[in-house]
């Protein structure tokens, strides 16, 4: 029984990744939930009291994995150079990732005060790894760097999933470059 319960649940989360990365937030509501699942709405509502609560699951579940994979990218890379360009290219080769679409999507003002600690924790950790690198390559005021470093891949990720513009590969040179030339300062 639990472990029907379990897939259930995971079956519910796949469909909430799924509207939220077809249509944002608003997509996301537990008749559409009910429909993806084959489950009744009522049924809906045994796993999660509200909306908010999916968000917060799903920000739980894949926001860690999606940091540890960048993470990942950066601890594998030779110099302080290397890792902030793995830390930019990592994060735009995960935009077309539904987990990374559906984190994207939800606006920190749908979140509680509890969900939006464990994001800002996840993100922290990522942050704190480009800080780290700033500060090797003699960065004066690195947090800001590492701010304003996040602000290219954040602009990054909006013209690729626009999807109208220019190739991703090009928008992810262009990033890697501006931000490399940017950390050279």
């Amino acid at each position: 029984m639990a472990e029907h319960r379990t897939m259930q649940r995971g079956a519910l989360l796949d469909a909430a990744r799924s509207l939220l990365s077809e249509g944002g937030t608003e997509a996301l509501t537990f008749p559409a939930l009910a429909e993806r699942t084959g489950l009744a709405r009522s049924s809906v509502y045994e796993y999660f009291r509200s909306r908010a609560a999916v968000v917060e699951e799903l920000c739980e579940v894949d926001f860690p994995v999606w940091a540890a994979e960048v993470s990942a990218a950066m601890e594998g890379a030779e110099s302080a150079e290397g890792k902030v360009e793995a830390y930019v290219r990592r994060q735009l080769a995960l935009v077309g990732d539904r987990r990374h679409r559906a984190v994207v999507a939800i606006s920190a003002s749908e979140l509680d005060a509890g969900a939006r600690e464990k994001i800002r924790a996840a993100h922290g950790g990522l942050i704190a790894m480009i800080v780290e690198a700033l500060e090797e390559l003699g960065h004066e005021q690195p947090r800001m760097a590492a701010m304003l470093l996040q602000g290219i891949v954040d602009a990054a990720v909006r013209r690729i999933e626009l999807g109208v513009a220019e190739e991703p590969t090009a928008i992810t040179e262009a990033a890697v470059a501006m931000a490399l030339r940017g950390v050279r300062g």
